[in-house]
């Protein structure tokens, strides 16, 4: 039996096609197949698998924010980086997120931790890894997401112009070679995680990422989600 065809918005799926069309990804569907077959439970579940992706076509992409894993507890993985559902814990990494909003635009927590708004703007939250098994973290980072998310820079840094690309510690700063920088800006600072101290807040990265689409005549993101 194949795999079923992969559903994911047009444009994506346009400029991807021939990722999809490689045997490592084949590879990839089959591996979750049978990890779903064998009792595993995978995050986030199937049918956000490529929320970022259908929430941000690629035409609409302004401003890209890259993860490493997704959540791996029950409720947690939506699809999108950093990101969890309302209802659900608002993440140490992004309480940290919300609080160099605060410092940087003045824009308060809205009290939940759904970035859908963000994505919704041009904002694209890509995780490296677009899948987990549940409470072991890292656990699908040698399955081939890697080979994919770095093809998916690469296509946005080749296809498109003027991204401002947000790379937060040292696991995302590895993928600044993927980008041309003469095309995009990319904007540096350490991990939002608590375990790196506070060394995120003061970044300003939200308000220079404003300037930046300002200055190519494009509408600045409205940070502030929606309580």
């Amino acid at each position: 039996m194949s795999a079923p065809e992969v559903r994911i918005e047009t444009g994506w799926k346009k400029a991807l096609a021939q990722e999809f069309a490689l045997p490592y990804f084949q590879q990839i569907k089959q591996f979750l197949v049978q990890q779903k077959a064998a009792g595993k439970t995978i995050y986030p579940p199937g049918a956000l698998l490529f929320n970022a992706f259908d929430s941000t076509p690629f035409s609409k992409v302004k401003v890209v924010i890259l993860g490493q894993d997704p959540y791996h507890q029950p409720g947690q993985a939506m699809g999108l980086c950093f990101s969890v559902p309302k209802g659900i814990r608002t993440p140490a990494s992004l309480v940290n997120i919300y609080k160099e909003l605060h410092r940087d635009l003045g824009i308060s927590n809205p009290g939940h931790g759904d970035l859908t708004s963000w994505a919704q703007q041009g904002v694209f939250l890509l995780n490296a890894m677009l899948t987990v098994e549940h409470a072991n973290a890292g656990s699908h980072s040698r399955i081939g997401w890697q080979r994919f998310t770095d093809a998916v820079i690469r296509q946005l840094s080749e296809q498109r112009e003027g991204l401002v690309f947000l790379l937060w510690g040292n696991f995302a700063k590895s993928k600044a070679a993927l980008i041309n920088q003469e095309r995009h800006t990319v904007l540096e600072a350490v991990h939002p995680s608590p375990l790196a101290g506070n060394k995120f807040q003061g970044c300003g990265h939200f308000s220079k990422t404003n300037e930046i689409l300002a200055k190519q005549g494009l509408q600045p993101i409205h940070w502030q989600i929606p309580a």
